[in-house]
């Protein structure tokens, strides 16, 4: 009869489980406390990674241009502009319409405003430009500073080869460039300060589960020490005395995952609809991830963390009892 030690390792893991049923009760009750913990934490980080990136492709500045840029010099802006690195949107906005953007930010006092229609407008068209990557603000300035400098050169040398005796004497056809100087630094500080968080929790978490299921086990090899001793005594490689209890320290671990990933996805939903109705979120037109958007990523990293600890766990938990 062929001796399947497959199905004999798989067995005892199992076995093992139900020997022990209050050690792996608390076991598996402690990881699950262990991981929802993590899992709250995680969504926490995905959501205001979604937000902050939301935040960020909203962020951006305004390149304000002189009124005698022509129409060749602002296309030629434009392009340049879009083809740099970390530019998500160039917008431009008409002399009109920013007067009429100023006109809806004064509300109830717009008609002072009606004696800058027509030529009296002073208010300077310009380019909206919005990143994908807050980190390249000052960069993306200098960039667009030097290509306005660069227009206007070239377009008073085309002057002068025409010989055009009015020219606009301005070093660029960049007025000015303006934008939230003390909201990016500090929304790229918040990114960096949540992902460090999330980074410790996480390690702090993995140790504390580790140990915990490191501990159950221990109390499963102490009890069968006697056991462990006499299969060395005829001959049985350290290999096939660990597995048995590292598939425990998996199913362990597997289980706990799965009933976390049940409580987390029959709460997240819930709590992420009570937190959109907000007054705030809607103002600033923000959306959250639903549980469908990360119920993948947080699978995979629950399935990983319950396979991981429960290898880790078991493995060091036999070590001592192992050694010749």
């Amino acid at each position: 009869m062929r001796y399947n030690g497959f199905s004999y390792l798989i067995g005892e893991g199992f076995s093992n489980i139900f020997k022990n049923k209050k050690s792996t009760i608390i076991s598996i009750m402690t990881m699950i406390c262990t991981m929802f913990l993590f899992g709250i934490f995680f969504a926490i980080g995905v959501n205001v990674n979604s937000v902050l990136e939301q935040v960020q492709l909203k962020q951006g500045m305004q390149v304000f241009i002189w009124d005698e840029t022509t129409e060749e010099q602002k296309q030629k802006l434009e392009t340049e502009i879009k083809a740099l690195d970390g530019v998500n949107t160039v917008v431009f906005k008409t002399k009109q319409e920013a007067l009429d953007t100023f006109k809806t930010m004064m509300k109830d006092k717009e008609k002072f405003l009606e004696a800058y229609e027509g030529e009296n407008n002073i208010f300077p068209a310009s380019f909206v430009v919005t990143l994908t990557n807050l980190e390249k603000n000052t960069e993306v300035q200098d960039e667009i500073r030097r290509i306005g400098a660069k227009i206007a050169t070239e377009g008073r040398n085309q002057e002068v080869d025409l010989q055009i005796e009015e020219s606009t004497q301005h070093d660029s056809i960049i007025k000015e460039i303006t934008n939230s100087d003390v909201v990016i630094p500090t929304l790229i500080k918040i990114v960096k300060g949540i992902r460090i968080t999330i980074g410790v929790i996480f390690i702090v978490l993995l140790i504390i589960s580790i140990t915990i299921i490191s501990n159950t086990i221990k109390l499963t090899v102490h009890a069968r020490r006697k056991e462990i001793s006499i299969m060395k005594y005829v001959g049985a490689t350290n290999g096939f005395i660990r597995w048995p209890f590292i598939i425990e320290g998996i199913i362990i671990g597997v289980i706990a995952a799965v009933i976390t990933l049940l409580i987390v996805g029959l709460l997240y939903d819930f709590v992420i609809q009570t937190v959109e109705s907000s007054e705030v979120l809607q103002k600033i037109n923000i959306t959250l991830l639903g549980f469908t958007e990360i119920a993948k990523t947080i699978s995979i990293v629950y399935a990983v963390l319950g396979i991981g600890i429960g290898i880790i766990g078991s493995t060091m938990s036999m070590k001592k009892y192992l050694e010749v």
